[in-house]
């Protein structure tokens, strides 16, 4: 666990017990999900690979931040994070992608990637202001269910 100096913010692994939590900020902060991505599904296929790296922040003992994140050997990604649109720019995210970096490294990971949409420009000057920068690449992706 570890504790952020703005808002006495508690990070933690996830626990079966968060599940109504998550399903509920990850339903607020990214409407219109894709079908091939309920978050209950998600949350499970995530317990199955990497679950130290599905993490949580709460605040005063409620949920309001979430990432995850795996490595496959050769990149490190981060994915859902999240935080409760109530407390933006209180450093719930900058928090929560602290320790998913510092958990990437402990693995052996030097090079984390995300996604971002292009349109999503609050976003994108987020991750910059912690140090991420754009890549030309071309992003693509086949659903294979």
């Amino acid at each position: 666990m570890s504790k952020h100096p703005e808002i006495d913010l508690e990070i933690r692994a996830y626990r079966e017990s968060d599940k109504e939590a998550v399903v509920k900020l990850w339903e607020q902060v990214f409407p219109g999900v894709p079908a091939h991505n309920p978050p209950a599904k998600d949350i499970e296929r995530k317990l199955a690979v990497q679950r130290e790296l599905f993490l949580v922040a709460l605040y005063q003992g409620q949920l309001v931040g979430t990432a995850m994140a795996g490595f496959d050997g050769h990149r490190g990604w981060v994915y859902y994070v999240a935080s409760d649109p109530r407390l933006r720019r209180k450093g719930i995210g900058a928090a929560l992608m602290k320790r998913v970096e510092q958990g990437l490294v402990e693995i052996g990971c030097h090079k984390l990637n995300l996604q971002v949409r292009s349109s999503n420009t609050e976003v994108v000057e987020f991750y910059r202001k912690l140090g991420y920068l754009e890549e030309d690449r071309v992003s693509m992706g086949k659903l294979i269910e």
